[in-house]
């Protein structure tokens, strides 16, 4: 955390004028509506457009889908967010699945969030699909469309038999949403499916063990019981267990070739931590800097993470109970997995810092609003510019210098217990002067790319000696 302090002279009679111009520009949403928000206002060129980055048809036209052979496919039905406001207008459903069933099955979700596909593998045809909750309700209420077409998920992977579905909440939580009219698939009722929850709290529970972690390094840092402090935030705790359940995840997909279908509540917080973390783990193409941005483009933003709420652009009131740092500790689980697969990520650290530092600064438009709907009502995309316009921009700056695109896992599994993870310092506590390493992290991986370039010139003209002595030898031949 960083503290930001103005000293006002006492006889100066303008200083309540300047303390209400701060909370106006601090707070604009209090004062007037979205677009008061200084990325609207913001104006810069950079070489490209970071809003082209993501292609919804391309990213999963590269995963197959649109050929014969896969058994997914596109539909309009959400082209103009009729179907479900808070979905993307491109969603991928299956093939044996036709419109009319598609809606009807929608109507069995909470918010008309049905599953659709996230990441397929073309290989084995498992999949990745995320969904809301099922509505049951205290009466066990029961919908012939929603069993069939989870039915379809099963029959779209000729390897597998099973669908494994994946609820992110506690067991506890899921019998709480049964009251109030939610609730879970019963193995009864739905056929070949293997049912487990995950364990991962809600937003309140993560939101108390942010509060928790504030306090403890900030304002001054206590060494003494630092441990004991940072082990009764429980964050770590929360870190490991959804890191447990995307591993679980992976595993099934890779391993037992079967599909998952993952939600929570609404399908827009832990259902994104869970799927965005087990495709990172399952695909090469998201370690890389575009690739990762493709992957919050698709599973965070167009799915409907509430960036609005959860965050609270621009809104004074920090007592709000939707806030919470659901994404904060997607990130930190993406730096978990950084530190022990060094060489697996094209992005560095710093790339990831830079990302949650605009996630609240709010100067470009890429995390506002709750939905990709409300974005596009609000002409985001033609008045604000785009985080990735910046970040790509300066790509060596946020490379990694050992990352080796020939050299990467098609898929790995982090460790999951406690001694195996850290605290992120260098996010948490970077403002404190006596946290900040002697050595700066940023010098030595600038050092490390000027090497680099100079071994890839000194390759490229070893190659063009070894080509030029062959040429000579074939013409000695003749």
């Amino acid at each position: 955390m960083r503290s930001v302090k103005f000293i006002l002279n006492q006889d100066d009679l303008s200083r309540r004028a300047i303390t209400e111009k701060m909370q106006i520009l601090a707070f604009p949403l209090n004062s007037g509506g979205l677009k008061t928000l200084f990325a609207f206002h913001f104006c810069e060129d950079y070489p490209e457009s970071g809003w082209e980055v993501y292609n919804p048809k391309a990213e999963y036209e590269r995963m197959g889908v649109g050929t014969e052979d896969i058994p997914w496919r596109f539909t309009t039905l959400n082209e103009k967010y009729d179907l479900c406001e808070t979905y993307p207008s491109v969603l991928v459903v299956p093939k044996a699945i036709d419109d009319a069933n598609v809606e009807l099955a929608s109507k069995f979700r909470s918010r008309n969030r049905l599953p659709v596909l996230s990441w397929l593998d073309t290989v084995t045809l498992a999949s990745i699909t995320r969904c809301s909750q099922p509505l049951v309700g205290p009466r066990s209420k029961r919908s012939q469309e929603d069993e069939n077409y989870i039915q379809e998920i099963v029959r779209s992977n000729s390897n597998s038999n099973k669908v494994y579905i994946a609820d992110a909440r506690p067991k506890i939580n899921a019998l709480v949403n049964i009251a109030m009219g939610g609730g879970y698939e019963h193995d009864d009722w739905y056929s070949n499916i293997e049912f487990s929850f995950m364990d991962i709290g809600n937003i309140h529970v993560m939101r108390e063990s942010l509060r928790q972690l504030k306090e403890m390094v900030f304002p001054l840092v206590d060494d003494v019981r630092f441990l004991s402090n940072l082990e009764n935030t429980r964050w770590l705790d929360h870190i490991k267990t959804i890191l447990s359940g995307a591993v679980r995840i992976a595993e099934i997909i890779e391993k037992r070739k079967s599909s998952v279908l993952i939600h929570c509540t609404d399908g827009w917080d832990r259902t994104a931590q869970l799927s965005s973390l087990a495709m990172l783990m399952l695909d090469p193409h998201y370690r890389t800097i575009k690739g990762f941005e493709i992957l919050l483009e698709k599973e965070w933003l167009s799915f409907g993470h509430k960036f609005n709420q959860r965050i609270g652009h621009g809104d004074r009131n920090h007592s709000d109970d939707q806030r919470s740092p659901i994404f904060v500790q997607f990130i930190d689980c993406v730096w978990q997995m950084t530190r022990q697969f060094p060489c697996e990520f094209e992005f560095n650290e710093l790339f990831l810092i830079t990302i949650l530092d605009h996630l609240y600064s709010c100067l470009f438009g890429t995390f506002l609003c709750n939905s990709e709907k409300a974005r596009t009502e609000a002409k985001v995309k033609e008045e604000t510019i785009s985080l990735w316009s910046f970040m790509n921009s300066q790509k060596p700056l946020y490379t990694n210098p050992l990352y080796s695109e020939k050299m990467h896992q098609q898929v790995f599994y982090p460790l999951t217990g406690i001694r195996h993870l850290s605290f992120w310092t260098g996010y948490y506590i970077r403002w404190n002067p006596r946290m900040r390493p002697q050595e700066v992290e940023l010098e030595r991986h600038r050092q490390l790319q000027s090497i680099i370039s100079q071994l890839k010139e000194y390759y490229e003209e070893l190659q063009e000696e070894i080509k030029a002595k062959k040429l000579e030898n074939d013409e000695n031949l003749v």
